[in-house]
């Protein structure tokens, strides 16, 4: 068992490289896609280490350099589908999760579950009152699907990200945190100017468990306002 250098996160041995057996009936990109997934040690270790995604290990990097999830914490993950970022807050001592996506998601025991869009002044109130209280934490993942044009593609997880942002002004407790995913780009600097306003300190982040060729980093902001 190896662990990586940053976060200490344990890590399988790193296999062979795997190749598709079959390419019938799928595409390049797709063949490319199993192949990667395939030799990926992340994804490796999600399915050993009993994870829903390979994203887990971005939060618990994150986690493990800003120590962002207290124990007994309240804490909201926005868009939280397929549960690994869940996952990890309840493992790593949240004492309550509300979990939230548009998709159905299968039960996380531990967590409250809600399908919607955390806009709807409807979904925000069932999760106040899931919730019990003020949030020590508001996650978020969120992407919107790609267009592979740059500059559309950004300003479309930024538009996510300010709406994210929106929500965790109010219901974050004093001196609460918020992360977000953003992808690399020339327009967050309003958003990075209004987080600084609201929270003590505010910080990029990429992750180890971020692919070396992905355009994500996470903004990560504590010290509520």
């Amino acid at each position: 068992m190896t662990r990586d250098r940053r976060s200490g996160t344990a890590l399988p041995p790193r296999a062979e490289a795997v190749a598709l057996r079959t390419a019938r009936g799928r595409s390049p990109a797709s063949q490319r896609w199993l192949e990667r997934q395939l030799n990926d040690p992340y994804v490796q270790a999600a399915r050993a280490q009993g994870w829903r995604s390979r994203a887990a290990f971005k939060l618990i990097g994150l986690d493990d350099r800003f120590r962002l999830i207290r124990r007994g914490a309240r804490v909201v993950d926005l868009g939280a589908a397929p549960g690994g970022w869940t996952q990890v807050a309840l493992r790593r001592g949240a004492a309550r999760v509300v979990a939230l996506d548009l998709l159905l998601m299968d039960p996380v025991p531990g967590a409250a579950l809600v399908q919607g869009d955390f806009a709807d002044p409807a979904v925000a109130e069932r999760l106040a009152a899931l919730l019990g209280g003020a949030a020590d934490l508001v996650l978020s993942d969120m992407a919107p699907n790609t267009t592979g044009h740059t500059a559309t593609d950004h300003l479309r997880i930024m538009a996510l990200a300010e709406s994210a942002l929106d929500f965790a002004a109010g219901v974050l407790a004093e001196g609460g945190g918020f992360v977000a995913k953003v992808f690399q780009g020339g327009s967050e600097r309003p958003m990075l100017e209004l987080m600084k306003r609201r929270f003590r300190s505010v910080r990029h982040a990429k992750p180890p468990a971020s692919r070396k060729e992905s355009s994500e980093l996470y903004v990560i902001a504590q010290g509520f306002i």
